[in-house]
């Protein structure tokens, strides 16, 4: 098997991998219709109204992940899962009901974009944590690559089916359709070997204990919290893609919502792109998530100068590659260089710093649609993305005056052990 695919070769990986797939295109049809719904039907074309709603449902991981990451570290990953899943497609189902007895409001939309986001919230960390236990560490950045790989061909599959089912049947069909979705992964959840899964026995005995045991880890690994640090910036005001595509389409470029999907589905062509090429890799680099940071601004400088629909839908694929390239360096980076005892809580940080931000972000790019225009709201993707590079670039500058120290001091001096390869 090619070394590109190959986690596929663990078969519950490969169980995994299909059930996500298939729940993950029914949670992208559902982000389509519902960011339409409250874009033309719940108001009047409100960019803020968008980032609220985005707020919410990311807005628990800054409250939550402490709680959460505990969560993934002291119960069953795989027995987690399958309640969040549950949840999260009835969830779905509830969208469905409301819409189509025509009774939904958007107040409706926001109390379910909390309570989905509280869901997520647990699901996510025990989800990242998830992956080492089915195909073992030394598959892991694979498996993570291979995961955003399934991730985007959802991205790219789910928003174009459901642009052509809200403009032909309403956006009812899509959240029934998307509900039913989670069936998939919860059926490859109940179907795994669990004689074959990787959990070291001792994983809940080593390490940090507690709520804080992810934090005081960090302490001791300044890596890591410079690319917390850089993520933080770039998702919170770069990666506000809905908020991009859905004014875009509709502002700057009058189009409907077949046109809309579409664009979601050629920025995941980008994203899918980098996550195979990422998925060759055999160890992740701290630099190429710098460099990619800074690609990621080049890109929205481009997208937000383009003059028309089919030229902005090219700079999307860009977008995506360099922001997927991204952060699964960085995903990728964390998971293989920490312990299997506090990876859930460390990664729980990580999601907190990956979609925290969106209280803050998702409301601002929305701010910035409204009163200068889409295209400023690219304008601020690009600051963010060439800040984080600026960041990273001034550590990695750090980082090799510390490797020179190693070289002239004594080991028992150095308190810091830099192996990320930059």
């Amino acid at each position: 098997m090619s070394s590109m695919f190959r986690s596929l070769q663990e078969p519950n990986y490969r169980k995994w991998f299909s059930g996500a797939l298939v729940s993950n295109t029914g949670t992208w049809m559902q982000r389509t219709a519902q960011d339409w719904l409250v874009l033309t039907q719940l108001t009047d074309e409100d960019a803020a109204a968008l980032g609220i709603c985005m707020a919410l449902q990311l807005g628990p991981q800054l409250v939550l992940f402490p709680f959460a990451g505990s969560i993934a570290d002291k119960f069953p990953r795989r027995k987690l899962l399958l309640l969040t899943q549950i949840l999260m497609g009835t969830m779905g189902l509830v969208l469905f009901v409301l819409t189509v007895t025509g009774a939904i409001h958007l107040w409706h939309v926001y109390v379910l974009a909390l309570a989905l986001g509280i869901v997520a919230t647990v699901d996510a960390p025990a989800r990242q944590a998830f992956v080492s236990e089915l195909v073992g560490d030394a598959l892991v950045t694979n498996a993570v690559s291979l995961n955003s790989a399934s991730f985007n061909s959802a991205r790219m599959i789910g928003p174009a089916v459901a642009g052509v089912l809200t403009a032909a049947a309403g956006a009812s069909t899509v959240f029934l359709i998307s509900g039913l979705a989670f069936a998939g992964t919860v059926g490859m959840l109940l179907w795994l070997d669990p004689g074959r899964l990787h959990a070291p026995p001792a994983r809940r005995s080593e390490g940090g204990r507690g709520l804080l045991g992810g934090f005081s880890y960090l302490r001791t690994r300044p890596d890591i919290v410079i690319v917390l640090a850089v993520i933080f910036v770039v998702s919170t005001f770069g990666i506000n893609f809905n908020i991009y595509t859905a004014t875009m389409a509709r502002v700057e470029f009058d189009r409907d919502a077949e046109a809309f999907g579409l664009l979601n589905s050629v920025l995941a062509v980008g994203s899918l792109a980098g996550a195979l090429i990422a998925a060759k890799r055999e160890q992740p680099r701290l630099r190429i998530v710098f460099f990619a940071a800074g690609g990621f601004g080049l890109a929205c400088g481009i997208a937000g100068v383009m003059p028309g629909y089919w030229s902005f839908a090219a700079a999307l694929m860009l977008i995506g590659f360099s922001s997927i390239t991204m952060l699964t360096s960085a995903n990728a980076y964390v998971q293989t260089t920490i312990p299997p005892a506090v990876r859930g809580r460390v990664m729980s940080i990580y999601m907190a710093v990956v979609m925290g931000g969106a209280p803050l972000g998702a409301p601002f790019a929305g701010w910035v649609a409204d009163m200068l225009g889409p295209r400023a709201a690219l304008g601020v993707g690009a600051a963010s993305g060439v800040a984080g590079m600026l960041v990273g670039a001034v550590w990695m500058l750090g980082a090799k005056h510390l490797r020179v120290q190693r070289a002239t001091r004594p080991r028992r001096l150095i308190h810091f052990t830099y192996d990320g390869h930059p």
